[in-house]
């Protein structure tokens, strides 16, 4: 699958040089933004794969744009870019959760390797994060089930393995989830007893 790309800077003819590298290279430039307000504009439009930001540009600036766009998920992976090689930038860059960071001007040897390996590790964060979230589910789920079948033993003098069957039996039949099953007993108890 062709990865895309969105590149945000202040110069037009930086933009192009890059671009053209990334066409050359098999990345889908699906667009380009001259400051960081339009950087994000273009990234809720696009959801691109990765993001190369300008650290200096006019309206907001990369580092301002890279914080808004990493707080509202809207790209993963992000390459800063400048023409400065400053200490506080590089930190502040690793503070929003930046995966790469380029001096300019930047050629084939430097780029394309670069985004190689940020979007390599990008991929990699995101799924880490992603069955982390499953687990977190899993573990709610687990506890709603289970105050949900404490519930049922306590209202209806049922055994746990009794609560636990009538729950998946009723799951089964009205085809939803045991989470949503539990969250009905609970509902269900609240109401009886408030």
């Amino acid at each position: 699958m062709c990865k895309k790309i969105l590149i945000a800077d202040d110069e037009a003819i930086t933009r192009f040089d890059i671009k053209e590298q990334l066409e050359d290279a098999g990345y889908q430039v699906v667009g380009e933004a001259a400051d960081g307000f339009d950087a994000i504009e273009l990234c809720r439009k696009h959801r691109p794969d990765l993001l190369l930001l300008d650290i200096k540009m006019p309206l907001l600036d990369g580092l301002s744009a890279a914080r808004i766009i990493k707080e509202e998920n809207l790209c993963h992976c992000i390459i800063m870019t400048t023409a400065y090689s400053d200490r506080d930038f590089v930190e502040k860059a690793g503070e929003y959760g930046v995966m790469g960071y380029l001096v300019k001007p930047m050629d084939n040897s430097t780029l394309i390797p670069t985004i190689e390996v940020a979007l390599k590790r990008s991929g990699e964060i995101h799924r880490l994060q992603q069955e982390s979230k499953m687990k977190d589910q899993r573990l709610e789920d687990q506890k709603l089930i289970a105050r949900a079948k404490g519930f049922l033993m306590e209202d209806s003098h049922m055994t746990e393995r009794e609560a636990y069957d009538y729950m998946r039996k009723f799951s089964m039949d009205k085809r939803k989830s045991m989470r949503e099953v539990a969250e009905l007993v609970i509902l269900n108890h609240k109401n009886l007893f408030e």
